[in-house]
């Protein structure tokens, strides 16, 4: 709150000019790191922690040394651990220490997250970029950035930046400036027009570059429930990662590649090596056939996709799956559910809610629209709410969901306690279901009122509400004998 108050009293210049110094300060205490380092910049709305993995794996895979910071996790030349401080960019002075950090253990190449939000605090800014991504716009942070173009506009200074930025020589050779971006946007041309050395258009759909802009083109799709299979330029990519818009984030991931020398061969191998990124569409279970992406082969059989055995199984085997998933926004939704419609699957049951503290309001009855659509059963609740009312966001979700048609008491479930509303979820769950949980994906805490957060972990606590469930079940078996 009292941010929030310094913010309405401080004139925007001089705030600018705060966080401005704070990010010069920082840079020069830690030695300016990232002038040591190739460093690649990830922005977009959806997709930026996945598409910054794929290209820390794909430059490991040439045998570089790689620190990658994300919304989801932090690795250093191998060493990786959960991002738990809530925040897609680190602060101006935890961002330049964790970029020393990457200095000190040899790696080459940092590979950041750059939020519109990041950017718009200046948290950028003592930042040496050298490779701008763009992965996608759609609209999202509008309240805080005064509408969709100024968001645009916000990411489009990181490309701006690049150019801006001082050229490196690093291992005895000059960086050049590189632009990647998504040929599939209709925004595309926008974030293309920023002066490069080189630009590098991605595009699924086999769109044409502009004259000057090289394209990276996937031939061959073949999405799975497990993945998907692509070539380009005649070799054959295999990803563990299911959705369509995986393979925009693992094009991405090529592009920049092949901008740094890397072959195609060598990404294609870096990219088959990812098992997953925590909290993105990641399976959890506690029966291990049931924390994969594999079938529903023991509730299902061999049986097509919506048609599982009715048979009950045996106390204590998960005979449904959990889908944990950050998807926060309406696209990231209807990408999740593009996604989910591979897989086998008898009922959808959703867990959602919407973020608090003046992130676009007029999202929440969408996001209960979508879910109502897609799921047999919706189950609203907290999510994140800083300092708005909880059941409020709840209600404002649900009324999405109401007027696509659901019963609150049949199909429809409003539930404050996020914990009570995972458990009933997995309660509901008959074999073959399919319970998806999202916005939080593999958050470290839920943030309330006062800027205190409380501690969680969304599969963790999925993995509990499976055990009590089966522990009831279990004891019940044993009582009945």
């Amino acid at each position: 709150m009292l941010k929030s108050a310094v913010k309405k009293l401080v004139p925007t210049r001089l705030l600018v000019a705060y966080h401005r110094g704070l990010s010069a300060l920082a840079a020069w205490r830690f030695g300016h790191p990232s002038l040591k380092m190739v460093v690649v910049g990830v922005t977009g709305t959806n997709g930026k922690s996945t598409t910054a993995n794929l290209i820390g794996a794909v430059l490991e895979a040439a045998g570089e040394k790689v620190g990658v910071t994300t919304t989801v996790n932090f690795r250093v030349a191998g060493e990786e651990w959960l991002n738990d401080t809530k925040m897609t960019m680190l602060g101006r002075t935890r961002l330049q220490k964790l970029l020393a950090r990457m200095v000190r253990a040899g790696c080459g190449y940092a590979v950041v997250e750059t939020s519109s939000e990041g950017i718009k605090q200046r948290r950028h800014a003592d930042i040496a970029y050298d490779v701008a991504v763009f992965t996608n716009l759609t609209p999202e942070h509008l309240e805080s950035h005064g509408g969709f173009d100024a968001y645009k506009k916000a990411k489009g200074e990181l490309f701006a930046k690049v150019s801006r930025d001082p050229r490196k020589t690093l291992r005895g050779r000059p960086v050049p400036k590189v632009i990647v971006a998504n040929l599939d946007s209709p925004h595309a041309g926008y974030f293309l027009g920023f002066p490069a050395d080189r630009k590098i258009g991605f595009t699924r759909f086999d769109v044409p570059a502009s004259e000057g802009v090289e394209r990276v083109s996937a031939e061959g799709i073949e999405l799975r429930y497990d993945g998907s299979t692509f070539s380009v330029g005649g070799v054959v990519f295999s990803l563990h990662l299911p959705g369509a818009f995986n393979v925009e984030n693992a094009l991405a991931a090529v592009a920049v590649g092949l901008s740094q020398g890397v072959s195609l061969a060598e990404a294609a191998r870096g990219l088959a090596a990812v098992p997953g990124v925590p909290g993105r569409m990641e399976f959890v279970g506690e029966n291990p056939a049931f924390a994969t992406a594999s079938p529903f082969a023991e509730a299902a059989g061999d049986r097509p996709a919506g048609r599982p055995s009715s048979a009950n199984a045996p106390a204590g085997r998960q005979t449904f799956k959990v889908l944990v998933d950050y998807a926060p926004e309406p696209e990231s939704f209807r990408q999740l559910y593009g996604a989910v419609a591979l897989l086998p699957h008898r009922r959808v049951i959703h867990v959602l809610g919407s973020c608090g503290g003046g992130r676009d309001r007029d999202r929440r009855p969408v996001l209960g629209e979508l879910a109502a659509r897609n799921a047999d059963v919706v189950i609203v609740t907290n999510e994140d709410p800083y300092d708005d009312d909880p059941m409020q966001i709840i209600r404002e979700v649900a009324s999405g969901a109401s007027a696509a048609g659901k019963r609150e008491g049949e199909d429809l479930f409003l539930i404050l306690d996020r914990r009570e509303a995972l458990q009933r979820a997995v309660d509901l769950a008959e074999p073959g279901d399919l319970v998806i949980a999202t916005g939080k994906g593999a958050e470290q805490a839920i943030c309330v009122a006062g800027g205190r957060k409380i501690p969680w972990d969304e599969r963790e606590e999925l993995r509990k509400a499976i055990r009590n469930r089966y522990r009831r079940q279990e004891s019940g078996a044993r009582h009945q004998a």
